[in-house]
C-alpha cells in the first residue's frame, strides 16, 4: 500500500514513527515531546502544503500527560469507529473553540456552524468541479462538500472535487490546511486578502462558490489601483463604508455561466440603500438571484446578529421561466435551542427548508 492509495481514499498517509502505535511503544525514558514534533516532521516533509502548519510545541508538556493523550486517541473504539472519526473530532475541537471565543469577535469568521454550511451545501448541491471559498476560515465549506460528495456520488472526493480556498488571518489558514488534511481533501489555500488580490484567479471559472464573510468590513483602500480596476466588480464600486458588496460581486463574478454560489451575509445588506441598491438591483436583473433565506438571532457562536443566507445560479439567467422568479424564505422563527445563547437547524427543520427550495426549483424527481 503506497501513499497513492491513501490519497486515492481521502486519507492521509503516516509514516510508522508518526503512527499511535509507534508513539506508545517507545521505552520509558524516551522524549515523547520530541518523538511527537519527529512525528509532524515526517508528516509535513509528505505532505507540502502541510510545510510549516502543524504544531511543534510539544516540549512544553509533561511526558505523562503526552501518554495519556496518546492512548486516549489510539482507544479501540476510535480504531474501529465507522466513519470520518478524527476529522469529526477536530471539527468539534474547533466549535468549542469558537464557542468560547476564539479571540471573541473573530469566532464567527473562522468557524461557521455547520447546520448552516449543511443547509448551503444542500441548496448548491456542489458534487463537481471547482469549488471555491475567497474567505474561507477554517475550511469547514470544503469539509462539509467533501461530505456531500461522499453522500451522494459513487466518486472518491479528489475527484470529484477541486478546492480553492483564500484566507487573509495566518492561524485560520493554518486551521484550514490541517483541516483539510485530516479530512482527506486535497486544497490549495493561500493567504492574502481578498479585498486586495484574486490569487488563484478563478474569475468566470467556478462550478460553486460558498462563503462567509466577514460582515460590513470598513476602511477598504477604495484609492488602490488594484481595486478601482478590479473585474471582480462588475457592478461598480460601492460608495459605502462597507465590503458587503464587494463580497458579493466577488462571489458572482466567478462562477461560470452554470456554476452556484451560496453565502452568509448581513442581515443589513437585503436592503441596504443609495449605491449599494444600485448594485443590488443589477444582481437581481442578472436573474442570478435564486434564493434569499432570513437567519434569526444566536446562530453564531460569538454574535447573536441575524444574518441571510443569498443563492445565485448563473444557469437561471438562460432560463425565460425562472430568471424572474427570487424564493424569499422567513426562517427568523425556525430553529432549535441548543444552549441559552446558541440555535440551530434540526435535521427535520432543515430537510424541511431543503424541500421547499427542491419544489421552487421543479425538483421533483427529489421526492419519488
Amino acid at each position: 500500500i503506497t501513499k497513492d492509495d491513501f490519497t486515492k481514499k481521502s486519507a492521509l498517509f503516516l509514516n510508522e514513527e508518526s503512527k499511535y502505535d509507534y508513539l506508545l511503544q517507545l521505552p520509558g525514558g524516551s522524549k515523547i515531546g520530541q518523538a511527537i514534533i519527529r512525528a509532524m516532521d515526517l508528516i509535513e516533509g509528505d505532505y507540502k502544503s502541510l510545510e510549516g502548519i502543524l504544531p511543534k510545541d510539544y516540549n512544553i508538556f509533561e511526558d505523562d500527560l503526552l501518554v495519556r493523550l496518546l492512548k486516549i486517541f489510539n482507544d479501540d473504539a476510535l480504531k474501529t469507529a465507522p466513519g470520518d472519526v478524527f476529522g469529526r473530532i477536530y471539527e468539534y475541537f474547533l466549535m468549542k473553540f469558537s464557542m468560547q471565543g476564539a479571540g471573541a469577535q473573530e469566532g464567527g469568521e473562522f468557524f461557521t456552524p455547520p447546520s448552516l454550511v449543511q443547509l448551503i451545501v444542500n441548496f448548491i448541491e456542489p458534487m463537481h468541479g471547482i469549488i471555491h471559498d475567497p474567505a474561507c476560515g477554517s475550511g469547514g465549506m470544503f469539509v462539509q462538500t467533501g461530505y456531500f460528495v461522499r453522500n451522494h456520488t459513487n466518486k472518491e472526493v479528489n475527484e470529484a472535487i477541486k478546492c480553492y480556498g483564500t484566507e487573509q488571518k495566518t492561524n485560520n489558514t493554518k486551521l484550514a490546511k490541517m483541516n483539510l488534511a485530516i479530512h482527506g481533501i486535497e486544497g490549495k489555500i493561500i493567504e492574502s486578502n481578498s479585498f486586495y488580490s484574486d490569487p488563484h484567479t478563478l474569475v468566470g471559472k467556478c462550478d460553486f462558490v460558498m462563503a462567509n464573510p466577514p460582515f460590513n468590513v470598513k476602511k477598504i483602500d477604495t484609492s488602490k489601483e488594484y481595486v478601482k480596476t478590479d473585474k471582480r466588480l462588475p457592478f461598480g464600486l460601492p460608495k459605502a463604508d462597507n465590503g458587503n458588496y464587494m463580497w458579493m460581486q466577488y462571489f458572482y463574478s466567478y462562477l461560470n455561466n452554470t456554476g452556484r454560489a451560496g453565502f452568509v451575509m448581513a442581515s443589513s445588506a437585503s436592503d441596504a440603500g443609495h449605491s449599494e441598491k444600485e448594485i443590488r438591483e443589477k444582481l437581481v436583473r442578472t436573474g442570478a438571484v435564486d434564493v434569499m433565506m432570513a437567519i434569526g438571532n444566536n446562530f453564531f457562536y460569538t454574535r447573536s446578529l441575524p444574518c441571510t443566507l443569498w443563492f445565485f445560479d448563473r444557469n437561471k439567467e438562460q432560463d425565460e421561466l425562472q430568471k424572474d422568479r427570487v424564493l424569499m424564505l422567513d426562517a427568523r422563527k425556525i430553529y432549535r435551542k441548543v444552549t441559552s445563547k446558541v440555535n440551530d437547524f434540526s435535521p427535520e427543520q432543515s430537510q424541511n427548508l431543503i424541500s421547499i427550495v427542491n419544489l421552487y426549483r421543479g425538483n421533483t424527481s427529489k421526492f419519488e
